[in-house]
């Protein structure tokens, strides 16, 4: 799907990936695979809410399908099938759904915003053994954000200083964009996210 990802962009789909698993586990999993810079959405609690309503939560593992459902821009289910838990997406034929759905659904299709990016100068300073630091190491790998410099204050006393004169503090994680101190872990992914993948 990540390797696609672009074909299905033309095609003015916006690829989402829900399972019954926390963001966590998700986090993990997208970096194990080399980064999923698609958005990995968490149907944790109430467990499988939005599964169920899509029919395709299973009740006796407790899991969801491994299914694909395709909405047109207008909201209606245009494509739904399984291949079961164990079963694997033929990803090139779905492709060539969402292409079909586009040429259908003709000027009701919105453009994809364009990646805004980070900059040349965009630096990301965390700490050691630091599970916030941890969160936004795994955004920037799973948002293949290569062009951002990361930076250990707990392993570079210069780096430490560094941190210190952009943002006033020691704290980090701490994402610099364009001189602007961005702190706190949830607020850096969601801005990476934002700027190098934008969700229409």
């Amino acid at each position: 799907m990540e390797a696609l990802l672009p074909r299905f962009r033309a095609a003015h789909t916006q690829v989402l990936g829900v399972s019954v698993d926390s963001v966590y586990s998700h986090a993990n999993w997208a970096r194990s695979l080399g980064g999923i810079s698609f958005p990995l959405l968490s149907d944790f609690e109430p467990k499988g809410a939005v599964a169920r309503s899509y029919g395709v939560y299973l009740e006796k593992p407790g899991i969801t399908d491994r299914a694909t459902v395709i909405i047109d821009s207008g909201g209606t289910v245009r494509h739904g099938s399984s291949v079961t838990p164990a079963g694997k997406r033929d990803i090139e034929e779905l492709a060539a759904l969402c292409e079909q759905v586009a040429r259908e659904s003709g000027s009701r299709t919105l453009a994809f915003a364009e990646a805004e990016g980070l900059g040349s100068d965009a630096v990301l300073y965390v700490k050691s053994h630091c599970g916030f630091s941890r969160a936004a190491q795994l955004a920037v790998d799973n948002l293949h954000a290569t062009g951002l410099t990361v930076k250990n204050v707990s392993d570079d006393a210069r780096a430490l200083e560094e941190l210190r004169a952009a943002s006033g503090n020691e704290t980090a994680p701490c994402l610099v964009l364009r001189g602007t101190a961005v702190p706190e872990s949830p607020v850096i992914v969601r801005t990476l996210a934002d700027r190098l993948a934008p969700v229409t």
